[in-house]
């Protein structure tokens, strides 16, 4: 099922194939809203040496980790196990390192060429997102560069976000969430996922991006390294006029036996500040991504003070 809710979709020979690509990207991303891309340009070695050095910085002593302490007011830094959702009142089974281009990172030497590794990352991430946007942008009726513009991860306004994750391996998790059920704010999701560490669940459906309304329907997709698994977010959602579909997704433990440790790495397109988002359609009123994320962060709060 998860085959035909979810397609592959090849970037092999993207600029001779453009126009092949961009059915395929908008076919999936008005359904299930999510899509996985193969021949994207990212190496199955580039992925795995990337989640090595991920795996290095999450098996550091707790006082080393917490060199690169969470800032509230920018969303950067280690977090463990400090996400609240709403979709379950309780906090995420989880660690995270957010990272932006300018942020605090982990030394040397604590992880020998952590930065420069992960910022080169960052770097092919943002080529295979543009990949992709120009194709929504020509679709939605703008400029080919205009979401590249949008999302430009080298000017100082924008809050495109890396994000190494760890699940603790479990022995008594079972059918609980180690991730809620939820959408994403930002605009564009890359996530990369290693054999065999399953939990992704994802639930198509949703046909506004200021609802929450779900479906309890949630299907499985496997966990792979090399495709990436793209997913559309509440932003582009709204700038699409609601055509592009940003679904719920949650991470759930095994239902039988201990649930291993899970790495996982998203990347999120997540915007420039000042730049301002509207639909080609105009259906909502015109707002900068800086008032979008604060908006849809005391929207988040009211709903974890309703369930709380």
């Amino acid at each position: 099922m998860a085959d035909r809710l979810v397609p592959a979709i090849s970037l092999k020979d993207f600029d001779q194939r453009r126009e092949e690509i961009t059915t395929q990207l908008i076919h999936a991303a008005e359904y299930a809203g999510f899509f996985t891309l193969v021949d994207h340009g990212i190496s199955k070695e580039e992925i795995e040496a990337q989640f090595a050095i991920s795996k290095k910085f999450f098996d550091l002593p707790v006082e080393t980790k917490a060199k690169v302490p969470h800032d509230p007011k920018t969303n950067n830094g280690w977090e463990y196990k400090a996400q609240l959702r709403p979709s379950t009142g309780t906090y995420d089974q989880k660690e995270s390192l957010w990272l932006q281009r300018d942020s605090q990172w982990p030394s040397d030497e604590d992880i020998p060429r952590f930065r420069d590794t992960t910022s080169e990352f960052m770097r092919k991430c943002a080529e295979v997102s543009d990949q992709v946007l120009s194709c929504f942008a020509i679709t939605l009726g703008f400029d080919k560069d205009y979401f590249q513009v949008a999302n430009d991860p080298t000017k100082p306004d924008c809050l495109t976000q890396l994000r190494l994750i760890h699940y603790p391996a479990s022995e008594d998790a079972v059918g609980t969430w180690r991730a809620g059920s939820h959408t994403d704010i930002g605009c564009l999701t890359l996530l990369f996922q290693r054999d065999g560490e399953d939990g992704l669940e994802i639930c198509p459906g949703r046909e506004s991006h200021s609802s929450f309304a779900s479906s309890d329907i949630f299907t499985p997709l496997p966990a792979e390294t090399g495709p990436i698994v793209v997913n559309i977010g509440d932003m582009l959602m709204a700038w699409s006029d609601d055509r592009l579909k940003s679904n719920f997704h949650r991470v759930r433990a095994k239902d039988v036996g201990k649930s291993p440790s899970r790495y996982s790495i998203a990347y999120f397109n997540q915007g420039r500040r000042d730049f301002v988002l509207q639909g080609p359609k105009e259906i909502y009123p015109p707002i900068s991504v800086g008032e979008w994320f604060a908006q849809a962060v005391a929207r988040s709060f009211s709903r974890q003070t309703a369930v709380a």
